[in-house]
């Protein structure tokens, strides 16, 4: 990762686009303290579904719903 201030932003964009293109995040700062203020990431991976992990019972259990099965929106609610 990559950390650059606004001022080098502004004039390298093209090769920071380039970085982020190549799967490199890149962190901006701003201000004398130099304060992070975002990071930019490739569009691929920001948009990449996560996956729900089922934790230790992954694979070792399944489910069936009959097609008969009826439930009013009060029974699932418990009312």
């Amino acid at each position: 990762m990559k950390t650059i201030s606004v001022g080098e932003f502004k004039s390298k964009f093209s090769q920071i686009l380039e970085w982020i293109q190549k799967g490199e995040e890149v962190v901006v700062s701003y201000g004398r303290k130099r304060e992070e203020v975002a990071v930019l990431i490739d569009i691929k991976k920001f948009r990449k579904p996560k996956r729900r992990k089922l934790g230790p019972l992954e694979g070792k259990g399944s489910f069936k719903i009959h097609k008969d099965f009826e439930m009013s929106a009060q029974e699932l609610l418990g009312e």
